[in-house]
């Protein structure tokens, strides 16, 4: 007895299986936009905006502007050059404006020149400095700098000098003192060379007892 067939067999010995499946999927042999070629298959209908129509949108190479082909551009593999830093050129009159001048400190009588390196003298730039801070108005910055600086100099070379003489007096010698007399002598005569060439020069751990010594002596005219 021949089973019962539904509408979902597909026996590919049917020779109805073509129609049939037409039939489950509502296709028609007419009224499509597609023709049948053998069977099932069919033709997809050619759209109206079709590229074969334009014959360059398919062209196999393009022809593009070659007015940057030479063009270098750099490697990634070469690191880029700089130009070096501009070096800082002081003014051609920086230097000469910082020299001491000739002309004469109101209230000493002598040369800004001398004013500035008498305090740094051996022997007698203790005196120095003390008639300069007495005398110098404040306007004066610079030689009441010196004056100042050169004192706190002073006195320290004097504090140092007498630890020596007391430790030279304990061990019964006098060779540290020796030295450290020379090396000062040395360095006062290099802070006059410096100053009077108008080379600056600020001795740092003398900042604070210079600073001391120019607030707290006031001078005697305050013009």
């Amino acid at each position: 007895m021949e089973s019962k067939k539904n509408k979902y067999d597909t026996n590919p010995l049917d020779p109805d299986v073509a129609k049939k499946t037409d039939e489950v999927w509502g296709r028609t042999s007419t009224g499509s936009d597609t023709q049948q070629v053998k069977g099932a298959t069919g033709d997809v209908g050619s759209p109206a905006d079709s590229p074969r129509k334009n014959i360059y949108s398919e062209a196999p190479t393009r022809q593009f502007d070659n007015s940057r082909a030479d063009t270098q551009y750099p490697s990634v593999f070469i690191p880029p050059t700089y130009a070096p830093p501009s070096v800082y050129q002081p003014p051609p009159n920086a230097q000469q404006s910082e020299r001491p001048t000739l002309r004469t400190v109101a209230g000493i009588g002598f040369s800004e020149k001398w004013a500035l390196a008498l305090p740094y003298a051996p022997y007698v730039g203790i005196v120095a400095s003390i008639i300069e801070l007495l005398l110098v108005s404040r306007k004066e910055t610079r030689v009441r700098f010196h004056a100042a600086q050169g004192l706190a100099l002073q006195l320290a070379i004097v504090g140092i000098g007498r630890l020596f003489w007391f430790v030279g007096a304990l061990t019964d010698s006098s060779v540290g003192g020796g030295l450290f007399r020379a090396a000062s002598l040395v360095f006062l005569i290099i802070s006059m060379i410096r100053v009077l060439r108008g080379e600056p020069h600020r001795i740092a751990p003398l900042m604070e007892p210079a600073n001391w010594f120019n607030d707290h002596i006031e001078p005697r005219t305050k013009s």
